[in-house]
C-alpha cells in the first residue's frame, strides 16, 4: 500500500514538474511579448511628441503668416491712403504710371557733379527691387545730410559772402605786408653783409700787420668759416708765431694767446675807431719785450682816441698822462687817488 502511494506521489511530482516547465515557457513567452509592446508603445508615443511638434510649427506658421497678412493689407491700404491724401491719384493710377513693370529713369545728375563727356547717356532700366532700395537707401541719406529747411538760410549766406569778401581783403593786405617786411629783410640782409663784408676786410687787414708788429716774424689773419654765407658764418683766428708752425690758439702759450688777443682787439679798434678805448690788464701775461711793443701801439692809438687802462704794470703807468688808484685807509675806508703825470697837450 506504501509503494503504491510513493509511487502515485512521483507521478504526481512529475506531473507538476512538467506544468511548471509549461508555465515558465508561457511565463517568458509572456514577458517577451510585454516587451515587444513597451517598445511599440514608446516608439509610438514618440512619434506623438513628433507630430505634436509639427503642428505646433504649423500652427505658428500659419498664424505668423496670418499677421503678415494683415500687417501687409494694413501697409498697402495706408500707403494707398497716403497717395490719395499727399499726391492726389488714386491707387490704379499710381500703379499703372509707376508700376513696376515699366523701365525706371536715371536719377538727373545733382548740382556740382562733376559729368564725363565721355562716358554713355544713361538710359532707363528695368526695375529691380534691391537696386531701387537702394536708391532709395542713399537718397534718403543725402535728405537727412541736408538738415532741415533754414528760412534765414539766404540772410547767413550774405553775411558769410561779405565776410569771406573781408577776410580776403585782409589776407592780400597782410601778403602784400608780408612781401614789404621780406623785401625790407632783404634790403637789411644785404646792407648787414656789406657793412659786416667791410668791417671783416679791414680788420683782417690791420689784424695782419698789428699781428706782424707783436710777433715780428710770425704770421697771423683772420679766416672766415663760411664764405658764402656772411650772415652765419664765424672767424676763425690763425696765429703762427715765429719759429713755429702751429696755428691754432688753443696751441699756443698763455702769453702768446693774450698777445693774439690784443692783436686783435687793436686791429679792430684801428679798423673802426672809437673817441676812447677801456682795456682790463691786456698785459698783465706779457713779459717786459712784448709789453714794450703792446706800450708802442698804444702810444700810437692815443694820438686819436682817450685810454683807459687798468693796470698793475709799472711801464704802462710810465706812460699814462694821469693816475686813479684806490686805497684804504687805516679805518677800512677806501678813497680814490688821482695823480697827473704829464699836462694834456692843447687842442
Amino acid at each position: 500500500m506504501a509503494r503504491e502511494v510513493a509511487l502515485a506521489a512521483q507521478t504526481a511530482l512529475a506531473h507538476l514538474e512538467h506544468s511548471l516547465a509549461l508555465a515558465a515557457a508561457d511565463r517568458e513567452q509572456a514577458q517577451q511579448v510585454r516587451v515587444e509592446r513597451d517598445a511599440e508603445r514608446a516608439s509610438l508615443r514618440g512619434r506623438t511628441r513628433e507630430l505634436a511638434t509639427a503642428l505646433e510649427r504649423l500652427t505658428d506658421s500659419v498664424h505668423r503668416d496670418e499677421v503678415a497678412r494683415a500687417e501687409q493689407r494694413l501697409r498697402i491700404e495706408a500707403l494707398q491712403q497716403r497717395a490719395l491724401e499727399d499726391l492726389g491719384v488714386e491707387p490704379e493710377m499710381l500703379v499703372a504710371d509707376y508700376g513696376p513693370d515699366l523701365l525706371v529713369p536715371p536719377s538727373p545728375p545733382a548740382p556740382g557733379d562733376v559729368i564725363d563727356p565721355s562716358a554713355p547717356e544713361p538710359v532707363p532700366a528695368p526695375f529691380v527691387r534691391t537696386e531701387q532700395e537702394k536708391r532709395m537707401r542713399s537718397a534718403e541719406r543725402a535728405l537727412a545730410l541736408l538738415g532741415r529747411v533754414n528760412p534765414l538760410a539766404l540772410e547767413e549766406f550774405q553775411a558769410l559772402e561779405e565776410r569771406h569778401k573781408f577776410l580776403v581783403e585782409q589776407l592780400e593786405d597782410l601778403k602784400a605786408t608780408r612781401r614789404d617786411l621780406l623785401d625790407i629783410v632783404r634790403e637789411v640782409d644785404e646792407r648787414v653783409e656789406q657793412v659786416f663784408r667791410a668791417a671783416f676786410e679791414d680788420t683782417a687787414r690791420e689784424f695782419e700787420g698789428v699781428f706782424a708788429r707783436l710777433f715780428p716774424g710770425g704770421e697771423g689773419r683772420l679766416v672766415l668759416t663760411e664764405p658764402g654765407d656772411m650772415l652765419t658764418t664765424g672767424i676763425e683766428v690763425e696765429a703762427r708765431p715765429p719759429g713755429k708752425k702751429i696755428k691754432r690758439l688753443s696751441l699756443l702759450s698763455g702769453g702768446e694767446r693774450s698777445l693774439t688777443a690784443v692783436a686783435l682787439l687793436v686791429a679792430i679798434f684801428r679798423a673802426r675807431p672809437s673817441p676812447f678805448y677801456v682795456m682790463d690788464e691786456v698785459e698783465a701775461a706779457l713779459d717786459d719785450i712784448n709789453l714794450g711793443r703792446l706800450l708802442t701801439i698804444m702810444e700810437e692809438l692815443r694820438e686819436a682816441s682817450q685810454l683807459i687802462v687798468v693796470t698793475h704794470q709799472k711801464r704802462t703807468m710810465e706812460i699814462a698822462d694821469a693816475l686813479y688808484g684806490v686805497s684804504m685807509r687805516g679805518d677800512g675806508v677806501t678813497s680814490v687817488i688821482g695823480q697827473r703825470l704829464r699836462e694834456a697837450e692843447p687842442a
